[in-house]
């Protein structure tokens, strides 16, 4: 199933694989400039900040745990994309997760995030555990909620006041 290569309709090779311990510092330097570009996100600049050891740590965890993913999306070797799928850690959670993803915003509106989502889903499909898909998601992002909509993704409630952003409280969508 992985790597796949997609053609984007710009022309553009796009290549969603696994992490690797290898893409850590890459996954550092993305994540860091993706917090500057949009408000919908759970951190901002400077404040995710894991050291080289402890991101190579995690993605090494995703690839030995079989409902956890992560994804990484690269474009002429540049990662473009990152998406996570954290399955629980408990015999009666193991079967649910949610997952959280990133695109660089210069890559936007190239259905980059539609061609990972059917990824996580295929994914989802061949493991022997995962049985349900959450997220969460700004209710004021409406072009990535009608992204999770296309895909079945119900809204299952609200969570009130979620984030604080520039002085003013946000609430999210639990959406599975």
């Amino acid at each position: 199933m992985l790597p796949k290569y997609i053609q984007l309709e710009n022309g553009l090779l796009l290549i969603i694989r696994e992490g690797k311990s290898d893409d850590a510092a890459s996954c550092i330097e993305y994540l860091e400039k993706v917090a500057s570009e949009s408000d919908f996100l759970t951190f901002g600049p400077g404040e995710f900040r894991p050291t080289l050891e402890e991101e190579k740590k995690v993605i090494k965890q995703y690839r030995k745990t079989d409902n956890k993913l992560s994804l990484v999306s690269t474009i002429d070797d540049r990662v473009v994309s990152i998406a996570n799928f954290d399955g629980g850690s408990r015999p009666r959670t193991r079967h649910a997760g949610e997952f959280g993803i990133t695109v660089l915003k210069e890559f936007w509106n190239l259905k980059i995030g539609t061609n990972i989502i059917e990824t996580l889903i295929e994914w989802a499909k061949t493991t022997d555990v995962i049985r349900k898909i959450n997220l969460k998601v700004d209710t004021e992002n409406k072009k990535a909620i009608r992204l999770y909509e296309k895909f079945g993704f119900k809204k299952e409630g609200t969570i009130t006041r979620e984030s604080l952003i520039n002085g003013s409280f946000r609430d999210s969508y639990i959406m599975g």
